[in-house]
């Protein structure tokens, strides 16, 4: 779904805000941007522009654009699917707890 916030994945961990907004701000006003910072969000950052058809051009000419040899992914953020990871990250941090609460292992369960 077309939205004026994209997704950006495959980023060199070094990357700078600085040299986002230079690459992205290319093509338009730039409302905000988030780098992942984290051991599991590195590499990613999320872009808001100020416009829907801003967006949609950079999503268009940043797809496969080489920054320090690395092809970048540019998608439009989609809330359901993130949701879904988050939701699937905490069934499964339930279930770890579950089984330490009942003592179960994990290598009892594949016996």
């Amino acid at each position: 779904e077309v939205n004026r916030a994209l997704y950006v994945r495959n980023l060199p961990f070094k990357i700078t805000a600085d040299e986002m907004y230079d690459i992205f701000g290319k093509y338009g006003a730039i409302r905000q941007i988030r780098l992942g910072n984290a051991p599991d969000t590195r590499g990613t950052a999320f872009v808001v522009y100020e416009d829907i058809y801003d967006a949609k051009n950079a999503l268009d000419h940043l797809s496969g654009f080489n920054v320090c040899g690395r092809y970048l992914v540019v998608l439009y953020y989609q809330q359901t699917r993130m949701q879904k990871k988050m939701d699937t990250a905490a069934k499964k941090e339930e279930l770890k707890r579950a089984r330490e609460h009942l003592g179960l292992d994990e290598e009892e369960e594949e016996a």
